[in-house]
């Protein structure tokens, strides 16, 4: 799960690069050519690096294991995971919620968009408008290591 956090760590960092990439300075990038055993010649695109941070980008921390709030500051659930699909892009959190000390807990998807970050008192939190009793009745997924994926939990 380790090697997982630091790869949604990565890919939402890239993600917040790519996606504020117009107001940060860049670094051109290059050509590198090489030939292989077979002398074949290969061309490939070296990625472009950032010389500042993107502005507004925040870490991926700000999102995972965090706690999530209604409207009202009460407690609806924690994010569990962050997903990311194919283009990189942060597409949904899945929320564990119900449950007391871990025990009888359930995973559900949520879009990312539904979740905003808040401030209070100087410190932010996250906000989603709906209650703990919609979460806890939507449908629940189960994390299969196997795969590295969260499926429908259809028991």
């Amino acid at each position: 799960m380790k090697n997982l956090t630091a790869a949604l760590a990565l890919a939402m960092m890239t993600s917040a690069a790519a996606f504020s990439a117009a107001s940060a300075a860049e670094v051109t990038t290059t050509k590198e050519v090489t030939t292989t055993t077979d002398n074949a010649v290969v061309e490939q695109e070296q990625a472009t690096l950032l010389t500042t941070r993107p502005e507004n980008a925040v870490t991926i921390k700000t999102y995972y294991e965090q706690t999530v709030y209604n409207p009202s500051d009460e407690t609806i659930g924690e994010v569990r995971d962050v997903l990311i699909d194919d283009d990189g892009e942060i597409s949904a959190l899945i929320l564990g919620v119900g449950g007391f000390l871990g025990l009888g807990e359930k995973n559900v998807a949520v879009p990312f968009d539904a979740v905003r970050r808040a401030e209070k008192d100087n410190s932010w939190y996250l906000v989603m408008n709906t209650t703990k009793e919609a979460l806890e009745d939507a449908p629940g997924y189960k994390y299969d290591s196997d795969t590295g994926e969260w499926n429908p939990d259809n028991d």
